[in-house]
């Protein structure tokens, strides 16, 4: 509808230029849903954007289009001016109602384009470091991608998923001390922490191991999964490992252990990966040394106080940024950049990372040192979401990451269920702070909990549905639905609703912000579970036949039409609640 409209206005655009002589392109205009009902269904700012070039006034420019438009063959009720010169249009009822056979021809490909031409995009998502699991920061960024994912699917992309990790550096370093100063302490070698060390995590822990000093980390991961490794390692090695460093088997059996767990999580929320890779895979393949030795051959890398500095003031960035320390060591940009590289190295036409607010500083520096190698860093797009807390009872709960006080995602998929934790991970726009409330969240009552109000309009079609069936009244075909029929304003307002969600597909995944058909599904659950209460005004099966299949019709398209919402949010469409 919203295209027929466009190219009736371009059309009408173009002939009252060519009229005043006007030989140029037609300038670029908006037309958007009207906001509000009584403003009409659609809205546009042609007549102002075109006031200088036909020299009137915006109202005057309006009255031509409306007259230059007028039914559009038959697609527009009526239009009127608005305010310092907009249109508003009301098309005809039939219109919308012709939407309806669409939807249900469509069924499960409802909302689906080619927009994306199997051009290959690659998300890269979650990519936590294995070295806990998973907080509910983690979770926002998991559920977030895979959504994500989901819509450039939908929108014809070729999407490859990647989750990517440091299994390298201090972190994993600090992770195998950790293990390994309680895997002593199981063993009666080493004393535990005395109780300053567990209120202030700078002071050292010191201990002893036949007369040598044993230290937990200053910084080290504390909590009950340290415990979990630590003993299964003693379960099979016994006092075999006395002398083993913490950076080697404590590292690698923690990375093993704790990954396993993090893939066990991802199953639980229904999110799957194409392709795993780490930061030690960009080492052993010499991709950082090469990304380095090319960095050093432009203008914009220099060395000073024996490290090396990229120059990212010259890319507009407050400050320039180390890439190798003086000590030898390459900071996080470094590998960073070697991976990027290799992203456009696999043939990426589109690269998204997602990625926590603790990285929002990092990504221009990856742009701009992929700029200084030449690459496309303009097809390179960040998409980064605030921090998450967990409030229960009106009070904050407080969380501490590396002492391992915080709830996993795990505990809170198993106290609330997976659908309810990934809608109240995507309901709002990634970079807004999120409060995930967990009193709102274990709300059992469908019309307080805003995921199963979306569920219980599925359900409630599906309900319709089997009454039908029960009753020996068949589910029509799309060619059988006469939605001439539906004639009361608010099953107009419904199919108008509902004509909106390829629009909201295409948008929603151009612009990575899955938020919008969490908002766009609320939207059409708030107009039918509404409808379906007024059981005198809105009975969908009654003794008009014709009237009977056309409300059945209207039932299967808002089915379809939820389904494939909550589809594209990873949540279960069910049929009974």
């Amino acid at each position: 509808m919203r295209e027929r409209l466009q190219t009736a206005l371009h059309d009408a655009v173009t002939q009252l230029l060519s009229e005043a002589g006007d030989t140029a392109a037609p300038p670029l205009f908006a037309l958007d849903p009207s906001r509000q009902p009584e403003h009409g269904d659609f809205a546009t700012n042609a007549a102002l954007v075109l006031t200088k070039r036909l020299r009137k006034p915006p109202r005057a420019v309006a009255d031509l289009l409306i007259a230059r438009i007028g039914t559009a063959a038959g697609l527009v009720a009526r239009a009127e001016v608005a305010g310092p010169g907009f249109v508003n249009f009301w098309l005809e009822h039939a219109g919308w109602r012709g939407v309806l056979q669409g939807i249900l021809v469509a069924g499960s490909h409802y909302g689906k384009t080619d927009a994306g031409k199997q051009r290959r995009v690659m998300v890269e998502f979650l990519s936590a470091n294995p070295t806990g699991p998973l907080s509910v920061g983690h979770g926002r960024q998991a559920v977030l991608g895979d959504c994500i994912a989901r819509l450039l699917g939908a929108a014809g992309w070729d999407v490859t998923r990647e989750y990517y990790f440091n299994n390298g550096g201090r972190q994993m370093r600090v992770l195998g001390d950790s293990v390994r100063a309680r895997y002593l302490e199981r063993l009666g070698r080493a004393a535990a922490p005395p109780e300053a060390a567990l209120k202030d995590e700078k002071l050292p822990w010191p201990a002893e191991l036949d007369g040598k000093p044993v230290v937990f980390p200053r910084d080290g991961y504390q909590g009950d999964y340290i415990y979990d490794i630590a003993d299964a390692i003693r379960a099979r090695e016994g006092e075999g490992w006395l002398e083993e460093p913490g950076d080697r088997g404590f590292r690698e059996e923690a990375e093993q252990r704790i990954f396993a767990e993090i893939r066990a999580t991802q199953d639980s929320l229904g999110i799957t990966f194409d392709v795993y890779t780490n930061e030690t895979t960009m080492y052993a393949e010499k991709r950082v040394e090469a990304t380095l030795a090319d960095l050093r051959k432009t203008a914009h890398v220099f060395e000073e106080g024996g490290a090396v500095w990229l120059r990212a003031t010259d890319f507009g960035l407050a400050r320039d940024r180390v890439l190798v320390k003086s000590s030898g060591e390459p900071t996080y940009l470094l590998p960073d950049v070697a991976y990027h590289r290799q992203k456009f190295e696999r043939g990426f036409e589109r690269i998204i990372d997602v990625q926590g607010a603790d990285h929002k500083d990092q990504a221009p520096y990856v742009k701009a040192a992929l700029a200084t190698l030449g690459l496309p860093a303009e097809r390179v797009e960040f998409v980064i979401n605030e921090f998450v807390t967990l409030s229960a009872g009106g009070q904050t709960v407080k969380q501490s990451t590396r002492r391992a006080t915080f709830i996993t995602v795990d505990e809170l998929v198993k106290e609330v269920g997976a659908d309810v934790f990934r809608f109240f991970m995507i309901q709002r726009r990634s970079e807004s702070h999120l409060d995930f409330d967990l009193d709102l969240a274990k709300e059992r009552d469908w019309s307080k909990n805003p995921a199963y109000y979306l569920q219980y309009a599925h359900a409630r079609c599906c309900g319709i549905e089997r009454q039908a069936a029960e009753r020996g009244v068949p589910l029509p075909a799309a060619e059988a639905v006469n939605a001439e029929r539906l004639a009361l304003p608010e099953e107009i307002e419904l199919i108008r609703k509902l004509a909106e969600f390829p629009e909201t597909v295409a948008r929603a995944a151009e612009a990575c912000e899955p938020h919008h058909v969490a908002y766009y599904v609320r939207d059409v659950a708030a107009l039918w579970n509404p409808y379906l209460q007024d059981g005198k005004n809105h009975r969908v099966l009654s003794d008009d036949a014709e009237l009977t299949a056309a409300r059945l019709g209207l039932v299967a398209a808002v089915r379809s039409v939820v389904a494939n919402g909550l589809a594209l949010l990873g949540m279960t469409a069910p049929e009974r609640m």
